[in-house]
């Protein structure tokens, strides 16, 4: 599973990617209705427990955080495709839609009863089935019922977002077993699919009756999660409510989270706007990506008078994948050589000195920082196993290793450049009069596409000064790209139908990679719109890899094919990749708190704001 698309004060949050690698122990008993669920073996906390590890069951309640978000939107509707939806709705699991069960981020993909107080499957994971709590409730005081989660799941998986079809089409009936049970039962054998659908968002189905689910809009939802949306600003700002009639309030899950009060986002041009109005303290906390600025910029009056302090918060989790990503639907970059010659012309140890100070690490591999990552080297043992069959058609360093090339100290890394230029001669470029032409005299000309309010992870000065240094390198191979800035509705739609060559590209990846991978590498990606598949790859291993994760049934087997599925990804060479930060640098306002003890995911969604309160430091 995972979560999809980033914002820098909900960084962790987006594109965000739930998925497994847990320890390997027996399998929980077939057919017993249960608490909760573990992709592998028995969830952490056992029935009776009183609150989830990292929260803090003695915060007080109240309080006020204001947070921002970059662009705008012009729908309250994130579960479909249609539309610039406000994103938190999406990515704060429970604010407002809540899902039958609730992750804990301090095990790799365990979940825990919300709405539904009971969960029940066979050792296969052949079928779930789900009883709701008695006393759920919508924020309008009307009962969650089967009719409802029936409802939601249907809607959503002919209707909603393809992160919701691609799953239902695993499904093979849906029935209704109980006055409160509701059972799936599947046509594929994954173990995932199970939790996949107890976290589901369960909509009310009377609000939407005469309604088009699959249109876009600034209707506000009802649902039955711990708040209700307050005010809009319509593309400005929004506004969420703590209710205090919320139905959940005493559950051992909600112990500790949900404290404030109030929780606004508002919306701002770029990254350098939310910054400014950060010092200005109109919004509370703000998330450095870059170790260089987080050392030097925060040297303002509120930091230092105490207003602001500054925390780090360690994490577990994947590097996941940042940098320019190459288009291979254009015939320009379909050749691998083509893009390895990309690659070797981005030199970014200049650019991370230049920009960055050298302080960040380079992402080496899409779930490098984690162990799910491929290892140094030949591929050995049950990973070379699994991608032996489709040996004749991967690419060079799928099963040798992969390495990304060092760069240079200067701007122009000639060494870089030769085997720039030599990779383009074998794929059959020429410099001609200076310019890099086929043998049809045809220019090797590409259009870079940018947001002009930048992306969750980087400003957009920031990627416009790495696409210019990038451009620089490659006007010495006789390429001259044309970059284009869009605005961000712009920009989504082009993206949303792959109308680029080469953009910027973010992807979150978590500890427990499952389904969400077909969105994000399948082949269906190739033409169906809205995936995360923007790279355009078509890759018969990777399926492959992705269908075993879900096979698997222990945590060895898990591994080997998620670090094989990371040799397919990083061999492919679709991304120049950047630097990606270990820790969670976190600038906020001194009365602001989390526990101490922070989860295995460190910052990510169901943490800020879920877990933090306010309270005047003592």
């Amino acid at each position: 599973m995972r979560f999809f698309r980033f914002s820098r004060e909900s960084a962790i949050w987006r594109a965000l990617a739930l998925s497994v690698c847990v320890a390997s122990m027996p399998l929980a008993s077939p057919a017993e209705p249960s608490h909760a669920i573990a992709m592998y073996g028995e969830p952490a906390l056992k029935p009776g427990f009183t609150h989830l590890p990292y929260a803090n069951p003695d915060a007080p309640k109240g309080g006020t955080i204001r947070l921002a978000e970059s662009g705008t939107f012009d729908s309250l509707n994130p579960w479909i495709l249609m539309g610039n939806p406000v994103w938190p709705i999406f990515t704060q699991p429970g604010l407002l839609a809540e899902p039958l069960m609730i992750r804990s981020i301090d095990e790799p993909f365990t979940l825990y009863g919300l709405l539904a107080e009971s969960v029940e499957t066979d050792a296969a994971r052949s079928w779930v089935e789900f009883t709701l709590r008695p006393e759920a409730r919508f924020s309008d005081g009307s009962p969650v019922t089967v009719e409802d989660v029936m409802w939601s799941f249907q809607t959503l998986g002919t209707k909603g977002h393809p992160r919701y079809t691609s799953t239902w089409s695993r499904v093979e009936k849906m029935e209704q077993t109980g006055p409160r049970s509701v059972r799936l039962t599947f046509n594929t054998p994954d173990r995932e699919l199970a939790l996949l659908m107890g976290m589901r968002p369960i909509l009310q189905k009377a609000q939407w009756q005469g309604r088009d689910f699959d249109r876009s809009g600034l209707t506000v939802p009802i649902g039955s999660g711990p708040y209700v949306i307050d005010r809009v600003d319509a593309g400005r700002s929004i506004t969420f409510r703590r209710n205090p009639e919320y139905w959940g309030r005493d559950l051992p899950v909600m112990q500790g989270l949900n404290n404030l009060d109030v929780i606004r986002y508002d919306y701002f041009g770029d990254a350098s706007a939310m910054f400014e109005a950060f010092k200005a303290g109109e919004i509370d906390l703000w998330r450095e990506l870059v170790a260089s600025r987080w050392d030097s910029n925060f040297d303002f009056p509120a930091m230092r008078d105490g207003r602001m302090v500054k925390s780090e918060i360690e994490d577990h989790r994947p590097s996941g994948i940042q940098g320019l990503v190459m288009n291979t639907r254009d015939p320009i970059f379909a050749d691998w050589r083509v893009r390895q010659a990309m690659i070797e012309a981005f030199n970014y140890r200049f650019m991370n000195m230049t920009l960055s100070g050298g302080k960040d690490p380079r992402i080496t591999s899409y779930f490098s920082n984690s162990e799910l990552a491929m290892q140094p080297g030949p591929a050995t043992g049950r990973e070379a196993e699994l991608l032996e069959p489709f040996k004749a058609d991967l690419l060079p360093g799928t099963l040798e290793g992969y390495v990304l090339p060092p760069g240079g100290d200067r701007a122009i890394d000639r060494k870089g450049i030769r085997a720039a230029l030599d990779l383009l001669h074998q794929a059959g470029w020429t410099v001609q009069d200076g310019v890099l032409r086929n043998d049809k005299g045809q220019p090797f000309a590409f259009e870079i596409l940018l947001n002009q309010s930048g992306s969750a992870m980087r400003s957009s000065a920031e990627v416009r000064q790495m696409v210019n240094i990038f451009v620089e390198s490659l006007r010495n191979l006789g390429i001259r790209p044309q970059v284009t800035m869009l605005d961000a509705a712009q920009y989504v739609e082009r993206t949303n139908n792959y109308q680029f060559d080469m953009t910027w590209y973010e992807r979150g990846l978590s500890l427990s990679p499952g389904n969400e991978q077909l969105l994000y590498w399948g082949a269906k990606g190739v033409t169906a719109t809205g995936t995360r598949n923007w790279m355009g790859m078509n890759s018969p291993a990777a399926e492959a890899m992705i269908a075993e994760m879900g096979r698997a049934t222990s945590e060895a087997d898990f591994q080997a094919a998620v670090r094989a599925l990371d040799r397919v990804l990083t061999a492919g060479r679709y991304v120049i990749p950047v630097s990606s930060p270990r820790i969670s640098r976190l600038a906020h306002r001194a009365d602001l708190h989390y526990p101490e003890k922070t989860p295995l995911y460190g910052d990510w969604p169901g943490f800020m704001p879920e877990t933090w309160w306010q309270e005047e430091r003592k």
